[in-house]
């Protein structure tokens, strides 16, 4: 499961302020630890649809104390379409092209918040010669 550490740290004010060191863009609060949490997760959301929009690298997780953040496992997909796009030299022009889909549908493919199923993140995969698989994990 994707997943980026956070620093919760008191504030002045009786907030937590939330960071991510591998996500440095990443600052938000919350009035106590559950709310920080989901605010982190947001933030973190937020940032990683920033850096695809804008072309950037997104970095793998570092390991570390801390709390962390999961992001969920379509959010990982999409990340790791992302990457993979990325290594392959693939843009989304292209991989429009490759699945012989309009432009808003792979835009739609790669954006955080939207709903996408498992099966049009399968189809990105293969287009650019990758395939998805679920690992099953303890808790």
């Amino acid at each position: 499961m994707l997943r980026y550490r956070v620093h919760l740290t008191p504030d002045d004010n009786g907030t937590l302020l939330v960071t991510c060191p591998d996500l440095p863009e990443v600052t938000s609060f919350g009035d106590d630890q559950v709310s920080a949490r989901v605010h982190a997760g947001d933030a973190i959301l937020s940032v990683l649809q920033a850096r695809m929009s804008r072309r950037h690298d997104i970095p793998e997780p570092t390991a570390g104390d801390g709390e962390w953040i999961e992001l969920g496992a379509l959010a990982e997909a999409k990340v790791g379409l992302y990457r993979a796009m990325r290594r392959a030299g693939v843009t989304k022009a292209e991989l429009a092209r490759r699945l012989e889909w309009h432009p808003p549908s792979v835009d739609r493919l790669l954006d955080l918040d939207h709903d996408s199923r498992l099966r049009q993140i399968e189809l990105a995969f293969q287009a650019i010669g990758r395939q998805v698989r679920i690992v099953d994990e303890a808790a």
